[in-house]
């Protein structure tokens, strides 16, 4: 089996309250949503600082919406599942690499992604020169060495594909609700009712200096 990895620096995700309606609407038809609560389901806000791949350092945010995994035998159930959305990259070999092996759905520019590090928390500032698209703040908890499991699914014009992704690394995860989402109306965040959404993550993660890796992608 073939492997892509991807060495980070930092790896931050936010799980965040939205309308299903909305989820609904962004979802190909043979996925559906997973609802927190009755006509509440989860937008997932992921942001990377990406130091060695195959297409040098970049950095990268994810939009995507949680549904539920697909449990393969004799492998450990996902620990979440995500339908990526939107992808935003700060550049055009990573965005080229991303489309062409993973069928993620980009934003066809450039975009900014700030990455500000305190002992307590991380913050991704995010915005295409002077027009801000979000920022997430994630905080910290105590971090333990950890390797966790996630399905992704895309699409092309024609196919339905899935891949189960590794991300290892320092992590911390925790339900303390002290991370923040800001959201901007732009190309990016179309398709989202900005003021539907929830500000505060009922869920954070935190994978630091760690490695993500991709198995071969699979049509379903």
């Amino acid at each position: 089996m073939q492997l892509t990895k991807y060495g980070f620096e930092n790896a931050v995700a936010g799980f965040f309250e939205m309308p299903t309606n909305d989820a609904t609407k962004i979802l190909p038809k043979h996925l559906q949503s997973l609802e927190i609560q009755h006509q509440r389901s989860i937008l997932a806000i992921t942001a990377f600082k990406f130091t060695e791949t195959e297409v040098g350092s970049y950095n990268e945010i994810v939009l995507s919406i949680i549904v539920p995994p697909k449990v393969d035998p004799n492998k450990p159930i996902p620990n979440a599942a995500f339908y990526p959305f939107m992808v935003g990259v700060t550049t055009a070999e990573s965005r080229a690499h991303a489309i062409e092996r993973w069928h993620l759905p980009h934003y066809m520019k450039d975009i900014d992604i700030e990455f500000t590090e305190s002992q307590e928390s991380l913050l991704v500032q995010v915005h295409e020169k002077d027009k801000p698209i979000l920022d997430l703040t994630v905080t910290d908890f105590s971090k333990t060495p950890d390797t966790l499991l996630f399905n992704a699914f895309t699409t092309n014009k024609e196919d339905a594909f899935k891949v189960n992704i590794f991300m290892q690394g320092q992590h911390s995860e925790h339900e303390e609700e002290t991370g923040s989402l800001k959201l901007y109306p732009h190309q990016m965040t179309e398709g989202l009712d900005l003021d539907d959404i929830s500000t505060i993550p009922f869920r954070e993660q935190w994978f630091q200096q760690g490695l993500q890796t991709f198995e071969e992608l699979e049509a379903i």
